[in-house]
């Protein structure tokens, strides 16, 4: 009889532990689901009503500390532009990085005259002449996070804008580029479109 009792206390035991150790693995495969971002609520930012023009929501941060772009760019001597980013608090993500929102990371959107022409995970690229044809175009780069949102301060997206302008091949005036932000203040003034050209990048 007492040693029926002692076995039935130690299968109880037994069951304990391993009902404890059940909940304990699920718990830690539901914290790292939530690490990688599946259906829970992001910490970073506050995701607003306001989207971009493929559905994408901006995701407004704190203005200190938050990313920062500006934009250059350059003729080159086959009739191509050369694009080159200047971003601040802001790193590129590698192709492959998990769809989440890290403070401060992820991809720029290059578009000229609002068509969406690259994914840059690089800080630089080269337009092609059959991309700017003769004309004045916009070249603009924004900032997203890895989720696809779009970094925002003050509910405007991060951004730059350059206008070029491509002459007739025969012109003897030189194709030009100006340089606009259009999430801050000028470039002069170091704004959230536009870092300081003497800053490095990073």
């Amino acid at each position: 009889m007492a040693w029926t009792g002692r076995l039935i206390t130690a299968l109880a035991v037994c069951g304990v532990l391993l009902a404890g150790s059940a909940g304990c693995g699920s718990r830690a495969a539901q914290e790292q689901e939530q690490e990688r971002g599946a259906g829970a609520p992001s910490p970073v930012g506050k995701l607003l009503e306001e989207r971009d023009d493929e559905g994408r929501p901006y995701r407004e941060v704190d203005e200190e500390g938050a990313p920062e772009v500006g934009v250059e760019v350059t003729p080159d001597a086959d009739g191509g532009w050369d694009v080159r980013l200047r971003v601040r608090n802001f790193r590129f993500s590698p192709d492959g990085t998990d769809n989440r929102a890290v403070p401060g990371r992820g991809l720029a959107h290059l578009y000229v005259n609002d068509r969406l022409v690259a994914l840059l995970r690089a800080p630089g690229h080269h337009l092609s002449p059959h991309t700017v044809r003769r004309g004045t175009h916009q070249v603009t780069v924004r900032l997203y996070a890895d989720d696809d949102s779009v970094w925002a301060v003050g509910g405007k997206p991060v951004e730059s804008t350059a206008d070029i302008t491509v002459s007739e091949p025969s012109s003897s005036t030189a194709p030009t580029a100006t340089e606009r932000g259009t999430a801050g203040p000028d470039l002069a003034a170091g704004g959230r479109g536009s870092p300081d050209r003497d800053r490095r990048t990073g």
